[in-house]
């Protein structure tokens, strides 16, 4: 079989849809359909099903999927053993706020260094990210959190991140240069969604001090956060580097909230058996060496 067909059959487990594979390797969807039809009819079994608008994998399915990334990835080790080749696919799973506050300055040198290399970045929640680097559907991944995420990977720390209470410019807070959490009494919050791992941190920092707060908006993203906040709709958490632009334009004040519990770093993750290709080893200098 093509090494083609792998390629699309995993495109179209990950995206589980015909439609959105066909959109990201820029096929027609028929030809999608009739690669995986002949991938079927070669090995004899179903590989995909569906359930309402969703594929999904049948056993058969999931048993290849792992061989075909494994196939894959021997067949990208012969190109750059052999020829040198810095093409090919770098799948980066992250969050949120990584992926467009933190990665693009990185993306973007990566691709001067390597111009034929195509980049799939994929946000995720935390769970589903650490699952898809020990799986090896993502090369690497980048998150947020304070200790090591999974004992099963490396995980390598790239720097602090601070978290911030982000207010309107004439917000009673906007007076002070720092917070405690007893001045967070009785306050309107806006926050991430349930899965958010420093969500998770900040209420328990409150909830210890015995702080009591009303969440008015449960918002997964961060822009619609800091939207909420500059019309005086509440109050908001947020790693810092996410409200840069705005607290530079004057639309927001970021105050620091002191309490020990309250800190999260940027995490690199790799799987230990993961082979380091040059496009792989090129990104994570850039990661590591700022």
């Amino acid at each position: 079989m093509e090494l083609d067909y792998y390629r699309t059959f995993l495109e179209v487990a990950r995206r589980r849809s015909i439609t959105r594979a066909a959109e990201t390797l820029g096929y027609a969807q028929s030809s999608v359909t009739t690669q995986i039809q002949k991938l079927e009819k070669h090995y004899g079994v179903p590989l995909l099903e569906r359930f309402g608008r969703t594929l999904r994998l049948t056993p058969p399915g999931e048993k290849l999927s792992l061989l075909a990334m494994q196939m894959l990835e021997l067949y990208e080790r012969s190109l750059e053993t052999v020829g040198s080749n810095t093409s090919g696919t770098l799948h980066i799973g992250t969050i949120d706020s990584l992926a467009a506050y933190y990665l693009p300055p990185f993306l973007q040198q990566l691709k001067q260094l390597n111009p034929e290399l195509s980049i799939q970045l994929q946000p995720e929640s935390e769970e589903v990210l650490i699952q898809k680097v020990k799986d090896g559907e993502s090369d690497v991944g980048l998150l947020l959190d304070r200790e090591p995420a999974d004992t099963a990977l490396h995980c390598i720390a790239i720097r602090d991140e601070p978290l911030v209470i982000i207010v309107p410019p004439e917000h009673p807070l906007a007076r002070l240069d720092q917070l405690v959490p007893s001045d967070l009494e009785g306050a309107e919050m806006i926050v991430s969604e349930v899965s958010c791992v420093y969500r998770g941190f900040f209420e328990r920092a409150l909830k210890e001090n015995r702080v009591s707060y009303r969440i008015g908006f449960e918002l997964g993203s961060l822009e619609a956060i800091k939207q909420c906040v500059i019309n005086g709709l509440g109050i908001g958490l947020l790693p810092q580097i996410a409200a840069l632009e705005e607290v530079r334009s004057g639309r927001l004040k970021a105050i620091p909230l002191v309490h020990s519990e309250l800190r999260v770093g940027i995490q690199l993750l790799v799987h230990p058996k993961k082979w380091m290709n040059q496009p792989l080893q090129a990104f994570l200098k850039l990661l590591t060496e700022r």
